[in-house]
């Protein structure tokens, strides 16, 4: 269905998507979506824009954005763009301000953007800002975004969509700790975070993704051949969930890392301690 492998096929259950539940759940609806220029945002977007909605697509590409508004457009979605990269912190105040200015207010987020660094700790040592931009797009922007239409969402009863990784739910690995530390921090504060938006009738979705194939990864040659998702499977299960308001969307084999994580965790400290030992020699 998604241009899949055998083995891909197999890790990546197919997401059946109710088009008519969709339509409903989203008619009217005002949904913000970050990163929207490329990859998952991207596809969201483009899924969306058959559907009567206003899409508010922001992202660091502003040609992109403008290309991407002229195309959705011509469907049936309405669609506002705005450029900003949301580690700034004035580009991201003027991104507030813009959405706080919207007539109908903010009815969904899919909390998409994000950066992804794979470098080791001593390759590191003279490269503290690798850290607090990652810090600076996984965790500040989303909790600052949120925060600011929060009281949005309760009056409209909205909806959040946490896009996040598996591997904040697995043993941390070797060379991604500003990625991992970065994710694992939104994660937590939004599980947090969740149970008192649930509690003002804000429904909250995280979902759990393995390896995707976008342009985040193409910098890691490792990746080229492993079992990736396509971005096209995540959007239907990002729109899935605004529909089913499911709280938790991960892959089916996902329990079963989650539970070698914990059993194992010793052994696997052990040996890829010595792996990297060997490496260094």
């Amino acid at each position: 269905m998604y241009n899949y492998t055998l083995l891909e096929s197999l890790l990546f259950v197919p997401t059946r998507l109710d088009k008519e539940k969709l339509a409903n759940a989203v008619y009217g609806k005002t949904i913000v979506i970050t990163g929207a220029s490329s990859g998952i945002g991207e596809q969201v977007a483009n899924l969306l824009a058959d559907f009567y909605v206003h899409m508010i697509l922001v992202a660091r590409r502003g040609e992109k954005l403008q290309e991407m508004k002229r195309e959705l457009e011509t469907r049936a979605a309405k669609v506002s763009i705005f450029r900003a990269d949301l580690r700034d912190s004035a580009e991201m105040d003027g991104f507030l301000a813009f959405l706080l200015q919207q007539p109908d207010g903010i009815d969904m987020v899919v909390s998409n953007a994000g950066i992804s660094i794979r470098r080791s700790v001593m390759d590191s040592l003279d490269r503290y800002h690798d850290f607090t931009r990652t810090m600076a797009i996984n965790y500040f922007a989303p909790v600052k975004m949120l925060l600011a239409i929060i009281p949005q969402l309760k009056q409209k009863k909205g909806h959040i969509i946490n896009v996040s990784t598996i591997n904040t739910t697995l043993v941390p690995i070797p060379f991604w700790a500003a990625y991992q530390a970065s994710k694992a921090a939104f994660d937590t504060w939004f599980r947090s975070a969740a149970l008192e938006l649930n509690a003002m009738e804000i429904s909250t979705t995280s979902i759990y993704l393995p390896l995707v194939k976008t342009p985040m990864i193409l910098p890691t040659a490792a990746y080229k051949n492993m079992p990736a998702m396509r971005a096209e499977h995540v959007a239907a299960m990002i729109a899935k969930s605004m529909y089913t308001k499911q709280k938790k969307m991960m892959p089916w084999w996902l329990i079963f890392g989650q539970l070698a994580s914990v059993i194992g965790r010793g052994l696997w400290e052990w040996t890829m301690t010595g792996r990297l030992r060997n490496r260094r020699k």
